[in-house]
């Protein structure tokens, strides 16, 4: 696999994307910034595309790979649920 600027302008786009995905997939109201989504959407499709690669998921094809991004929406949804969930323990109110 070649690292290039295109590839990394994908992966960050697809991030994007996915951060938005895992949001929405995720029941309830997060109190987190958009763009803490859009951060954790970019880790998550860096790791969701190892965790699709590791387990035989991943393959190379010239369109969208499906199995591959479900992982990485998984990963975020994971992620989003668990950052927002640590977030709302913190807060007191009284």
């Amino acid at each position: 696999m070649e690292l290039t600027v295109w590839g990394i302008i994908t992966a960050i786009v697809v991030g994007l994307i996915v951060g938005a995905l895992g949001r929405l997939v995720v029941p309830g109201r997060q109190n987190m910034p958009i763009w803490l989504h859009l951060l954790i959407g970019v880790g998550a499709a860096l790791l969701g595309t190892v965790l699709a690669r590791a387990i035989g998921i991943a393959t190379e094809t010239n369109g969208i790979d499906w199995g591959e991004l479900l992982v990485q929406v998984v990963v975020a949804a994971i992620a989003v649920a668990l950052v927002a969930g640590v977030g709302r323990r913190r807060s007191v109110t009284r």
